[in-house]
């Protein structure tokens, strides 16, 4: 890593931290920043990324608690995702990254814009997902998060929004689907040699401090104003994306 870039990089990573404490959204932008700032290698941008996720996911357990209702729901996702990322962590020399990440630019720029045409989802919530679908979704989102280092909610929020589930509830599994993502895609990492340790604790600890002042000022937001905070950042990240993949 280069040190010239640090003083860009570093506060960029606590940034991404306050988005994904704020909106479970964020953690898709740490490849991009040690990539471009860190002049940090492709591989172990994702590598270090897998595993740093894992500190800021510790974010979401004081709501979880608060709510127990949301970890019997999040459970088939967490353990769908867990299948996923290890998958995902082995297969990702054999996909186009590019091809992925356009993928996910296309799905995340729908579903911003519309969260921000249809503010009645929020307010009118669909009926709660069955286990098996919630499984499956977390394998797609395990698998896609592990391929491009993204960490998850850039995947499962777009996904529950579009399938009209509570944006309380898509945050709160976004948050907590980072960690069975971080250590089954980083143990693939590790045992090929491609994680950075001291990277990965650096970017951790940075988005833990953000995440947990990002969920503070998350806090006093009420649905309808949280489901606009997420489409916004849903459509900033699309647009980050697009940059990033045409530039």
């Amino acid at each position: 890593m280069l040190m010239a870039g640090a003083w860009i990089m570093l506060p960029a990573v606590l940034l991404i931290g306050g988005l994904i404490g704020a909106s479970g959204i964020g953690g898709v932008l740490l490849v991009p920043v040690l990539t471009n700032f860190g002049a940090v290698s492709l591989p172990q941008a994702i590598a270090a990324a897998s595993l740093g996720f894992a500190l800021p996911a510790l974010v979401a357990l004081k709501p979880m608690l608060r709510q127990r209702e949301l970890v019997i729901r999040c459970i088939p996702l967490l353990i769908g995702a867990l299948v996923g990322a290890v998958v995902g962590a082995l297969t990702v020399h054999w996909l186009s990254a590019r091809t992925l990440m356009m993928g996910v630019m296309l799905l995340v720029l729908f579903a911003g814009w519309r969260g921000l045409q249809s503010p009645a989802i929020a307010a009118k919530p669909a009926d709660p997902l069955n286990i098996p679908v919630l499984f499956v979704m977390g394998v797609l989102v395990g698998c896609g998060s592990a391929l491009t280092g993204t960490g998850g909610p850039v995947l499962i929020i777009p996904l529950l929004m579009l399938m009209h589930q509570p944006v309380s509830f898509a945050i709160v599994a976004a948050q907590a689907i980072q960690l069975p993502v971080a250590l089954a895609s980083s143990a693939v990492h590790a045992l090929e040699g491609r994680l950075d340790f001291r990277l990965a604790l650096i970017g951790g600890l940075l988005m833990l401090i953000g995440a947990f002042f990002g969920q503070r000022a998350a806090a006093g937001l009420d649905v309808r104003q949280l489901q606009r905070m997420v489409s916004i950042v849903l459509l900033a990240v699309g647009g980050w994306f697009a940059w990033v993949l045409l530039a």
